[in-house]
């Protein structure tokens, strides 16, 4: 039976529309685990953190991100380190921002299984993680239209997540990659739903970070938006994981992310 014009046209629009429904470019990458577990600053319990062995190590253990840091060298590369100096991490002294990318490859990681390791480029993290893992990435210090180009390059436009520290980030994330997903974390002033619901009209987040009050928590489910918790600090481990599980979060951010995989499956969680 032939349909008419205007059904047949009926049937396209309505097709047409579910197809940029079901795969509307502001949704979060797919996960692996029921409750996401984001590695923090990459698996780093054998290896040194933000590294390209962190990453891999990440991967090994059956994380669904790796949580990275990203700044500028003084010539204007992206690397991945977590502070401003390299003091803390590496053979070397100084300032990210004072430092050009062929001295930041001079320097060595410190580590603790005598390899030695590098601090790497934001390309090598993105070549690595590319259909293995998503990356979260924490936007300390950088250009949010060169961060995009180098994410474009890599096709890993549907595998980040990015992190942003203040409104400025984020007014230049929206307008460099509107459908990007966004994460932050809600002004020290909001303290109830009211308050959140507030703060998320004048914002477009999908997942909100460290939300800890479980009717905030749902508030924040109902517009279909996400909570991760961190999880990492000395005593981490299942009382942490159940106590931060209980409020009833999405995700954990976690120092130790093989053996929070393990206990989430074992306890039913995925």
């Amino acid at each position: 039976m032939m349909l008419s014009r205007n059904v047949t046209g009926f049937f396209i629009l309505l097709f047409i529309a579910f197809s940029a429904k079901s795969q509307h470019p502001n949704a979060s990458p797919q996960s692996k685990n029921k409750i996401v577990v984001i590695a923090h600053r990459g698996n780093h319990v054998k290896v040194p953190e933000n590294t390209i062995a962190a990453c891999k190590e990440a991967i090994a253990g059956g994380a669904d991100y790796v949580e990275v840091d990203l700044r500028t060298t003084k010539d204007g590369h992206l690397i991945v380190i977590h502070d401003a100096t390299v003091d803390r991490t590496t053979n070397g002294t100084g300032k990210v921002s004072a430092m050009t990318l062929a001295e930041i490859k001079k320097l060595q990681v410190f580590n603790q299984n005598r390899r030695t390791h590098h601090i790497p480029e934001f390309r090598e993290i993105l070549a690595l993680c590319k259909d293995k893992i998503n990356i979260y990435l924490d936007f300390k210090e950088a250009d949010a239209a060169a961060t995009w180009k180098q994410i474009q390059a890599a096709g890993m436009e549907h595998q980040v997540v990015v992190y942003v520290n203040d409104v400025n980030q984020h007014k230049h994330w929206k307008s460099t990659a509107p459908h990007i997903p966004l994460i932050s974390s809600m002004p020290k002033e909001v303290t109830d739903v009211e308050g959140l619901n507030g703060f998320l009209k004048k914002t477009e987040l999908k997942v909100l970070d460290n939300v800890s009050n479980p009717e905030m928590i749902k508030a924040a489910n109902a517009q279909d938006i996400s909570v991760w918790m961190d999880v990492q600090r000395p005593d981490e481990g299942p009382a942490s994981w159940k106590d931060a599980l209980q409020k009833g979060v999405q995700g954990l951010q976690t120092d130790k992310p093989a053996e929070l995989v393990k206990f989430l499956k074992e306890n039913g969680y995925n």
